[in-house]
């Protein structure tokens, strides 16, 4: 159009364009306009952009110019004189309804408990039990205790769901995601892939949740490619012709079976195809993928005649201001000694752990001791360290004890019984 007068060319020069035209001359919205915007306004330039993604553009800058059409002679007539678009408001999503609450929950204090430390120190979780139990009840109930996205956090998330065409009306939110793919996901669902290198499930749970319901029904190879994200917070995808990288901070939680009945290992229950049926459902979770989980607990049958009378549980209210109280605490102690990105304690590196969740002269005998009897392996030793760190904050102490190192050794074995039904 500036090539043929239409638009004057002089003036394009101080703007980046980006949009997709239909025939009909009407500008549609296209994916990846929050940073583009972002990259526009460090280049001291402003944009020209689909009207309907106008409200995600609008938070790059205040300061910057953007120009949101919804056709091309809308934008024609604005540098004509004819016709002023204004700049967009940002704007925040109102999400519908309110999160699931934790006083649904009846019974599974250890459920709970496990759940509110998950969430105070970002803590990989896997909850193995009989069908019914509660366990994808939990989870789904875990973002009602997490805290709301910092700013940088949210712009972060915002920048990933709008390349990945994730965001309704160019509306961001503060909510954590909580992604819940189905065990039929391909890798490249789940860690992204495909003509254009588009962000995974792994990377859409940036500074939030990804849930894996019937962990073992996923493929091993799926699983595994997850390692890397859980090890480095980030997922990059090579293909012949480009190299991206996205980040991938997530909090793991899963579910399972004991095996594909459900069965083993319950009290007056008998495993349809004997042991080989909890060997052969176990056996696709490789070693070095539950390694690399904090948290393993087991979550009981709960009856209808526990349920009958049971008196209401704590609100999700009040766990999560406990967990704020928690998260204030990490925060304030890595800010002060420096840390760069490190806000919990689930993201801190092998030698500041070891700094910061020192524990006492008894704690450090029955760490020993642990360790010689599970042959924990060093990432399971500092995994250790930081669930302990995590429940010496919740409980206001300063340093970690033995009574904190054992309960997250027993979250370390936890699973066990279950695990090793067969």
């Amino acid at each position: 159009m500036a090539g043929l007068g239409v638009v004057p060319g002089e003036m394009l020069r101080d703007f980046v364009v980006l949009g997709e035209l239909s025939l009909d001359g009407t500008i549609a919205a296209v994916a990846g306009v929050l940073p583009a915007a972002i990259g526009a306004n460090a280049m001291g330039r402003g944009l020209i952009c689909p009207a309907a993604c106008g409200p995600e553009a609008a938070w790059a800058g205040g300061g910057m110019e953007i120009l949101a059409p919804r056709s091309l002679i809308a934008i024609a007539n604005h540098f004509k004189g004819t016709q002023v678009l204004t700049r967009p408001e940002p704007a925040l999503r109102q999400d519908a309804g309110s999160l699931a609450d934790l006083a649904d929950v009846r019974g599974q204090e250890s459920g709970r408990r496990a759940l509110e430390i998950a969430a105070a120190g970002g803590h990989n979780l896997l909850m193995a039990g009989p069908p019914g139990a509660g366990k994808s009840m939990l989870a789904s109930r875990l973002p009602s205790i997490l805290p709301p996205l910092m700013p940088r956090e949210l712009l972060e998330v915002s920048m990933i769901a709008s390349i990945g065409g994730e965001l309704s009306g160019g509306k961001l939110t503060d909510r954590r995601p909580f992604r819940a793919p189905h065990h039929s996901a391909s890798m490249a669902a789940m860690v992204g892939g495909g003509l254009r290198a588009r962000p995974g499930e792994a990377s859409l749970a940036h500074h939030g949740v990804l849930f894996l319901d019937e962990l073992p029904e996923f493929t091993p190879q799926v699983l595994d490619s997850l390692r890397q994200p859980l090890e480095a917070g980030e997922v990059v995808i090579a293909r012949a012709n480009h190299r991206v990288s996205y980040p991938a901070r997530f909090q793991l939680v899963a579910a399972m079976n004991p095996c594909r009945c459900g069965m083993a290992g319950e009290p007056g229950q008998s495993c349809a195809r004997g042991p080989r049926c909890a060997a052969d459902y176990q056996a696709r979770l490789s070693g070095p993928f539950l390694d690399r989980i904090d948290m393993r607990i087991e979550i009981p049958a709960v009856t209808a005649a526990d349920l009958i009378g049971a008196s209401a549980s704590e609100a999700s209210a009040a766990v999560a201001a406990r967990v704020a109280v928690a998260r204030a605490i990490q925060a304030e102690r890595y800010e002060r000694i420096s840390t760069g990105a490190v806000g919990i304690n689930a993201h801190c590196g092998a030698a500041l752990i070891e700094q910061v969740a020192a524990p006492d002269a008894a704690g450090l005998r029955l760490l020993q001791d642990a360790a010689a009897a599970l042959k924990l392996s060093a990432r399971g030793y500092h995994r250790v360290l930081k669930v302990a760190r995590t429940i010496a904050d919740l409980a206001g102490s300063e340093e970690v004890g033995r009574a904190h190192l054992a309960e997250a050794i027993g979250y370390r074995i936890g699973g066990e019984r279950v695990l090793a039904a067969a």
